[in-house]
């Protein structure tokens, strides 16, 4: 398994980088054989208008699916051990959602709704940019159908996830709504509609699935 350390604000010094592996490899180390790579992000946001928050984020490429926690707290060592519990929770969700797909009878279906296109989200409001960019990220987008994109955002524990549609052949990006289930956004022609089917933004609801254990 490979474990990467990355720094931002901090010093990643010898203590602290035996303490990440000390921690994370324990969290992991019952989900090695679906475990391809580690990646630590240790950062230290200094605010003079609040006490410093010390963060450890933890990325997980298992398998083809990216597996993301995080976590802050006033000491950088508390906060890796949250994340390292954390984490560990999700692979023990990911490998039982696997599981269970592998011994359900029928598939999980996902149902789409149709609603209705907004075609104006600000209004007379003027839209405005960050002054700068405060983070880059890189990752591989394999072709996936809807109900991938919703475990992997359920995995990486964001509000959305951008993906390649596999149906469409379109990037589209899935986001949990405020009033419950959650949304597909889709491109749209030049001709104001969707390249989706009947030119509809989609509502997505899953069905509760229940477990026997």
């Amino acid at each position: 398994m490979k474990l990467v350390i990355h720094g931002k604000n901090i010093e990643i010094t010898d203590a602290i980088r035996e303490y990440v592996h000390q921690k994370i490899e324990k969290a992991v180390n019952h989900f090695q054989n679906i475990t391809n790579e580690v990646d630590v992000h240790l950062s230290v946001a200094r605010n003079p208008r609040i006490n410093t928050r010390q963060a450890a984020e933890v990325t997980i490429y298992a398998n083809g699916s990216v597996i993301r926690a995080e976590e802050s707290s006033e000491n950088l060592y508390a906060s890796i051990d949250l994340v390292a519990d954390k984490i560990s929770r999700q692979l023990r969700k990911y490998k039982e959602r696997k599981q269970d797909q592998k011994t359900q009878a029928q598939p999980t279906t996902v149902t789409i709704v149709p609603e209705t296109v907004v075609a104006d989200l600000i209004g007379d409001r003027t839209p405005e940019l960050p002054e700068e960019v405060v983070r880059t990220k890189y990752f591989s987008m394999p072709p996936m159908t809807v109900t991938e994109a919703l475990e992997q955002l359920q995995l990486v524990g964001h509000d959305f996830y951008m993906f390649h549609n596999a149906e469409t052949g379109e990037i589209n990006v899935i986001y949990e709504r405020n009033h419950g289930g959650y949304g597909v956004i889709q491109p749209r022609n030049n001709n104001g509609h969707t390249n989706g089917k009947n030119g509809k933004a989609h509502h997505v609801v899953m069905p509760e699935k229940s477990h026997s254990r």
